[in-house]
């Protein structure tokens, strides 16, 4: 990587690895489908004047909308509500932990689904590497925290899916700018949320209170609008496998915030896991 690249590497990171500590703090007030329907409202208000002052275009054909529309789907609405909802039962460092299998999906369906993204012996042994920093976090964690098969699996699940995507969108976005890549899933995701949220979630709340507040704000802003253009322009020159090495350093950025604003505690395996999850990023991306 260059270092535009390893500077957007790295502010994806922050702003996805802080999510998990602004979703556990809004969560405090809101639900979580009307949770996800502000930040998403947020995101989308931001990077359509993002859009608007770039004079950026909008796709033009259904050729160019429907994979923009499906992005929207599988890669936003449904793993953001499934992930906040989880998140309920979970504690932001298991969470960050399990959602950072999200390399090792991508790695197996790039490798049969793109040519131009295969994995080479380095790559290889940065996931393993980082796979067991995971484990090593995963271990700390374990019966520490209320964490539920939902919990687990809905984090699963959404790493499944955003691996998925990561690699549909090398493959089939092409012709767009980011900016346009980011606000149309975007916009389109927050219009499902919306949708549905009189009928799980009625009556619908605002965020009221300052933390939970902070938290829209800091999601909508920074973890939606700047972070999936920093998503897209990674995917497109790093390529989705590389990309995707920004979920080994979630456990990182989670369990900090958790020591830092939560008093939890700081320890040999967290100290070791870290340094793994660290190394992997270093190793696949010397390849």
């Amino acid at each position: 990587m260059n270092q535009k690249q390893l500077l957007a590497f790295v502010a994806l990171s922050l702003a996805w690895g802080s999510a998990f500590y602004w979703i556990k703090v809004a969560l405090e007030q809101l639900q979580p489908f009307t949770l996800v329907a502000w930040r998403l409202l947020l995101g989308s208000l931001l990077l359509g004047l993002t859009a608007y002052v770039k004079r950026t275009a909008l796709p033009r054909s259904w050729a160019q909308w429907w994979p923009l529309l499906l992005m929207g789907l599988l890669n936003i609405a449904i793993p953001l509500v499934m992930t906040t909802s989880g998140q309920q039962f979970i504690d932001i460092g298991v969470a960050s932990i399990v959602l950072s299998t999200v390399p090792l999906f991508t790695m197996i369906l790039s490798y049969f689904a793109l040519k131009d993204d295969k994995i080479t012996v380095w790559q290889l042994v940065g996931l393993l590497v980082g796979f067991s920093g995971v484990v090593l976090l995963l271990l700390r964690d374990v019966g520490g925290g209320q964490s539920t098969l939902w919990g687990y699996a809905s984090h699963l699940l959404a790493a499944l899916l955003y691996a998925g995507s990561a690699v549909f969108a090398r493959k089939a976005l092409h012709g767009h700018s980011v900016i346009m890549q980011a606000l149309v899933p975007t916009a389109f995701s927050a219009a499902l949320v919306w949708a549905v949220v009189p009928f799980v979630e009625s009556p619908v709340q605002a965020p009221t209170q300052l933390m939970p507040l902070l938290g829209i704000i800091a999601l909508g802003g920074a973890s939606s609008c700047l972070g999936y253009m920093l998503y897209y322009y990674l995917i497109r020159t790093i390529g989705p496998t590389r990309m995707s090495m920004t979920t080994y350093t979630f456990p990182l950025v989670g369990i900090a915030m958790g020591v830092l604003f939560l008093n939890e505690a700081l320890d040999p395996l967290l100290l070791a896991g870290g340094a793994l999850v660290l190394g992997s990023v270093l190793v696949v991306n010397r390849a």
